[in-house]
């Protein structure tokens, strides 16, 4: 992992195309602005597991669809 120190209104570059600015510094919290092209994808680490839940979760559901059992209008007597 590489660490940078970097103060308010100061960038890095990430390859050729992705400019992640340090927007605002307010106590213990950053803001970050991100510039990168349309087709990359940025989202925050726990929208993006939840994203990654979801695309497994329906992989799972098509690969193994669930049977449901036929259901009558009847009742069961005992």
């Amino acid at each position: 992992m590489l660490v940078l120190s970097r103060q308010r209104d100061e960038s890095i570059i990430i390859g050729d195309n992705i400019v992640v600015t340090v927007v605002d510094i307010r106590g213990d919290k950053v803001r970050l602005g991100i510039q990168a092209p349309p087709e990359i994808t940025v989202h925050r680490r726990e929208v993006y597991e939840a994203i990654q839940r979801e695309k497994k979760m329906k992989e799972s559901q098509q690969a193994n669809p669930s049977v449901q059992p036929e259901v009558s209008g009847q009742k069961e007597t005992t």
